[in-house]
């Protein structure tokens, strides 16, 4: 007989909104994971003690973890999806005809909270990996990905020059500040060069549309973004321009666990944020009486202070050395004891004096004399158009030399390989899983609260996962006489013609 289900919409009178919660259900055993309780004398101090009640704090953080967990990067489909959802609904401690916050609450209460508390809701599931054990705390893989900000490139305004705005007419407004960002900072040689580069892009195009205003090159120091002024111009090889910031993170190479995360300006160099970086990551490990022994990172990393810092504090820094730098100047040989080079004819290449690049980076500088130069057989070929031979090495070459042997070494490619195992895929589900394709808040505090959001999220799955391996059982030797009394007596009571025997007895003497 075929069957017809018909649909009442009838009104229930008995319905326990945990009865429809499995056991096994994520947000249930999420529920029972975590103590969120913390979180009200964290915030405490952010309210006042006269008027309405404000959004729960536990829900508001429970909330914006749902948000990371599902993937959503909307507040507004976000508090429509959870409305739609019985598990979640119990989460956050909702009764299924009682009306969820508005998005634009959820938005107000983040910009409310300091980056302190979400800082300290992500130690404290942090401290729950260490005392599972997912945490190792000697080797640490960092890497950093951009991240799109909440601002698009058609809005981007040209900075103005320093100095005054003007002349202010008496029936005009007071001017007041100037947006941040808004004012040229860059040097007059930098602009130059942008310029000069613009003019050579527009003459030597063929493409149509290159002189169209909307067709010009943008840059950091000529544009900011009224939107976001926080937000930054970067490229990502194969991507097109966009408005970025910096998600910089380090992830313990044991079980995947990020031990600490931060929001970088998307302008500046990965090799610039090891610094600050190593100091979060070094005051989380100490608090739970760990040590950092070894530092795994991309050749974007090398840099001769990163070098030298890491050493400094004996931690060896698996980091590949970039593609320019040479160990050895072909035809040159150097003496650490007298600090100089001997060139293959000879002559003496003393230290002379320290210089610095655009970077700021310190340089060593090495010549000979000129009259050693002009008299040596070797000088068409060495230094054809100059009066002497000179040698520009960095202040940290002996420790861009130890690196650059680590990094030859077995150890050091299996270290490659161990560290794109690890940092990248934590990277990849971030972004594809967790909601850091963009942003949906403006300003860098707000990024780096996303950020930290994401890594707890990330952070509670791998503690929800972890199961830990079940020890074997040992085996115990037994003495001698009662091993052979019992050999003996199962020779006398075997069975040859059981398959099983056979299979015992063969595995007894091994």
């Amino acid at each position: 007989m075929q069957g017809k289900k018909e649909f009442l919409d009838k009104e229930v009178t008995r319905f326990k909104l945990s009865e429809r919660v499995p056991p096994h259900n994520l947000y249930r055993r999420l529920a029972e994971l975590v103590d969120w309780s913390f979180l009200y004398e964290k915030t405490r101090s952010l309210y006042s003690r006269t008027g309405q009640p404000s959004l729960d704090p536990v829900v508001f953080f429970k909330l914006v973890l749902v948000g990371r967990l599902e993937n959503l990067v909307s507040d507004r489909r976000l508090v429509e999806h959870c409305a739609l959802r019985l598990d979640i609904l119990w989460f956050l401690g909702y009764e299924v005809d009682e009306e969820l916050p508005w998005h634009s609450t959820v938005s107000r209460t983040r910009q409310l909270f300091p980056a302190a508390v979400f800082e300290r809701l992500f130690d404290h599931v942090f401290a729950q990996c260490v005392a599972r054990g997912l945490v190792a705390g000697e080797r640490q893989a960092v890497d950093s990905a951009p991240v799109k900000a909440n601002a698009s490139l058609e809005t981007v305004l040209e900075k103005q020059p320093p100095g005054p705005r003007g002349p202010v007419l008496a029936t005009d407004a007071p001017a007041g500040p100037a947006p941040a960002g808004s004012v040229v900072t860059a040097p007059a040689h930098q602009l130059r060069n942008l310029a000069a580069h613009q003019a050579r892009l527009v003459a030597h195009s063929s493409v149509p549309g290159a002189r169209h205003e909307k067709a010009r090159l943008l840059s950091n120091k000529t544009h900011y973004s009224p939107t976001d002024p926080d937000a930054r111009i970067s490229i990502k090889p194969g991507k097109a321009r966009a408005l970025n910031y910096l998600c910089s993170l380090a992830v313990d190479t044991a079980t995947g666990v990020i031990s600490h995360v931060q929001a970088d300006l998307a302008d500046s160099r990965d090799s610039l944020h090891p610094q600050q970086l190593l100091v979060g990551l070094q005051q989380q490990l100490q608090a739970h009486e760990l040590r950092l022994r070894e530092l795994l990172a991309d050749a974007g990393y090398a840099n001769g202070t990163n070098y030298a810092l890491l050493e400094g504090q004996k931690v060896t820094a698996w980091i590949p050395v970039f593609g320019q730098y040479k160990a050895e100047i072909e035809g040159f040989t150097y003496r650490a004891q007298t600090d100089d080079y001997l060139c293959a004819a000879g002559k003496v290449l003393p230290f002379r004096k320290y210089d610095t690049r655009a970077d700021g980076n310190w340089l060593k500088i090495y010549w000979a004399t000129c009259s050693d130069c002009q008299q040596c057989p070797l000088k068409p070929t060495c230094v054809p158009g100059a009066k002497r031979k000179q040698l520009t090495r960095n202040i940290y070459d002996a420790a861009y030399r130890r690196a650059w042997q680590r990094q030859q070494s077995r150890r050091g490619q299996r270290m490659r390989r161990v560290r794109q195992s690890t940092v990248e895929p934590v990277f990849g589900s971030l972004i594809h899983h967790y909601g850091l394709r963009r942003m949906n808040v403006r300003g860098h505090a707000g990024a780096h609260k996303t950020m930290l959001l994401t890594a707890v999220a990330y952070n509670l799955k791998k503690l929800l996962k972890y199961r830990p391996q079940q020890q074997l059982s040992l085996a115990v030797a037994l003495p001698s006489p009662l091993l052979a009394a019992n050999r003996r007596s199962w020779r006398r009571h075997r069975r040859p013609e059981a398959p099983t025997r056979t299979i015992q007895k063969r595995l007894f003497r091994k």
